[in-house]
């Protein structure tokens, strides 16, 4: 992906030549005792996004894969259900850890309905971490954290704030997110919720509904809430789905230029969005980076070489990166404007 300096609210990390190296096609070794990578044969990483589809984790897989080839010693396998279920999630993730897998790395969609998997899968003495979304503590030995949930909030509501006008704009505003279950977006809201409370702005909150991660909901959600309060200005959508199909449901309405949205997704999805001036900013990090990291931080204590108590951990051409915990964090967030958005290609 190509990327320009200057770009205001952004704090990027290195470029990374996405899509290097092939997907390994097949499964892993199966009866190979898991936990127990070492030099003569491969870590097997199963990496598990909340959805398997969508852009947005399409190209984190690529990060991941860059990363893989990288290294020379991981077999990756990019796997999730395709329909967003956290119970096929939990049941893939039990299947992973029988078929010999040194490291599972899950997005959870339900993190208390994919937890006991992910226990499970660590009792066999499997490696299981989280990226993107977090799960319950006890089921993973490190989350890797995009960006923290207060940067990620604070930043979208900065976003909408700036966008509408500046901190003396008094609008009502929605937020369109994908699960009420997600714990990621839900820790998210609450934070938004703490930045439009202290914010010298009067943006109005008046409504958190879910999408189910699908954009043709998202759209009719949007719909609905616009039709319920004739005077909103602003809709926040949370996930790389309910933000382009929040902002179709502006355009359609011909509200472009009346109704803004902001959110998360990756820069190609919303391009025509930004272009038209239904959306001013897009949110959000950067995908294969995080992949990229994911990778490694598996692979690193698949070989023993991170553990608990670490503070920093050598992210190779990331750079060094913090552990904050048991977080290990990619960085900040990115603003892509309509002068900016151009050069990104994810």
């Amino acid at each position: 992906m190509k990327k320009r300096s200057g770009l205001g609210l952004i704090l990027v990390g290195i470029a990374l030549g996405v899509g290097c190296g092939g997907q390994p096609g097949g499964e892993g070794p199966e009866g190979a005792a898991p936990g127990t990578a070492g030099e003569d044969r491969k870590v097997t990483f199963y990496l598990v996004p909340k959805k398997k589809g969508l852009p947005y984790f399409s190209s984190c897989a690529e990060g991941a894969r860059a990363a893989a080839a990288a290294l020379g010693n991981v077999e990756l396998i990019y796997d999730g259900p395709t329909d967003g279920s956290p119970e096929k999630q939990a049941a893939m993730i039990e299947t992973f850890a029988l078929k010999g897998a040194d490291v599972i790395a899950v997005s959870p969609n339900d993190p208390d309905v994919v937890g006991p998997a992910m226990r499970k899968a660590r009792e066999k003495g499997v490696h299981v971490i989280t990226w993107d979304a977090d799960g319950v503590a006890d089921s993973r030995e490190f989350f890797v954290n995009q960006a923290t949930a207060q940067a990620i909030a604070y930043g979208m509501v900065d976003t909408m704030v700036r966008d509408l006008g500046g901190a003396e704009v008094s609008a009502d505003v929605a937020i369109v997110t994908a699960y009420l279950t997600a714990a990621n977006q839900n820790i998210w809201i609450e934070h938004m919720k703490e930045r439009l409370a202290s914010s010298a702005s009067q943006l109005n909150l008046v409504a958190v509904k879910p999408s189910d991660e699908d954009q043709k909901l998202a759209f009719s959600v949007t719909q609905d809430l616009m039709k319920a309060y004739p005077a909103i200005k602003g809709f926040f959508g949370i996930s790389s789905v309910s933000f382009p199909g929040a902002a179709e449901a502006v355009r359609q309405a011909g509200k472009t230029g009346e109704i803004l949205v902001t959110g998360l997704a990756t820069p190609n999805s919303m391009r025509s969005y930004v272009e038209d001036g239904t959306v001013k900013s897009v949110v959000l990090w950067n995908t294969a980076e995080l992949g990229y990291l994911t990778v490694l931080v598996g692979e690193a204590l698949a070989t023993g070489t991170l553990s608990a108590g670490a503070t920093e951990f050598d992210a190779g051409k990331l750079g060094k990166k913090k552990v904050e915990g048991d977080q290990v964090i990619l960085g900040d967030i990115m603003v892509f404007t309509k002068e900016t958005i151009g050069d990104f290609d994810f």
